[in-house]
Order: C-alpha cells, then structure tokens, then sequence
C-alpha cells in the first residue's frame, strides 16, 4: 500500500500564457479558427484564421496552409500565403513558400523564403496625422524665409 497521495486522473493543467499548442504528433486537416494564440509543432494542411493573435509555427510544425493572424512566428516550415496585421517574423532555421501581406516583416539570416512581399501600412486618419501636419510647416518655413528679405526691403522703403 502506498502513502503517497494519489492524483486525479484529469490533472491536465491547460496553458496559463492562453496559448493554444498542437504538439509534435498532431496532424490537422481543414479549418482552424483561434479565438487565442497558437502554436503549431506537428502539421496542419488547410486554413488558419486567428486575426487577433498570434500564431506560432514551433520547430518541428509543417503547415501547408494559407494563414490570416495579427503575428506570426515561423520557426519551422509554412508552404502558402500569408497575411498578417502585425508582423511576420521568420527565424534562421524556417522556411516559407508563399506570398506575403504585412507592415512589418523580419527575415533571419539563414531563413529560407521565396515569394512575394507586400508592406502595408496602416491608414491614419487625416485629422490625427502628426506626420501629415509635420510637412505643412516646414513647406512654410522656407516660403517665408525667402518672403523675409523683401519684407525688409519692403519696410525699408516704408522708412523712407
């Protein structure tokens, strides 16, 4: 008879960092739909849709998939096209086939990547834009350089 306390058989404690994880042995086919961020290690062949969070393909993950998610992290292979809101981060030992849509993208050296990429940058409202009211004063400021001197002149003939 033992003294240790015995465990209940459903001890599984799911991941605290909410992050979803496919280990090395799953396979997935078709659709998947992550309200969470994820990450793959096995392999999954179809479509991945997770637009608010990140989806992490780890080492040993083979997705043949199109992807749409707010990040993403290649670590291991990811054959199709993918569009992410964020960023796309593709590490030294990863590989992707695909067409890429992103704003901001990192390629490791040593990753293996062949495919288009498209930057796209996120539409800032006219009114709110620093940058777009930035240009408007430095325009201005040599016009009215150039409009001093015959300012001067101007007044200097007002003074006589």
């Amino acid at each position: 008879m033992s003294t240790a306390p015995s465990r209940p058989a459903e001890s599984f404690e799911p991941p605290r960092s909410g992050n979803a994880i496919l280990g090395k042995s799953a396979i997935v086919k078709g659709q998947i739909l992550s309200r969470e961020d994820l990450t793959i290690d096995g392999e999954v062949e179809g479509t991945i849709e997770m637009q608010e969070h990140r989806l992490t393909i780890g080492p040993n993950g083979k997705v043949r998939a199109s992807v749409k998610a707010r990040e993403v992290i290649v670590l291991g292979t990811l054959h199709g096209n993918v569009e992410t809101g964020d960023r796309l981060d593709i590490r030294k030992e990863a590989k992707l086939v695909g067409d890429i849509r992103t704003a901001r993208i990192v390629i490791e050296d040593g990753a293996y990547f062949k495919g288009n990429v498209d930057i796209v940058r996120a539409e800032v409202p006219k009114s709110a834009s620093p940058a777009a009211s930035a240009p408007r004063p430095q325009a201005a400021a040599p016009a009215a350089a150039a409009a001093s001197p015959a300012m001067a002149a101007g007044a200097g003939e007002l003074k006589r």
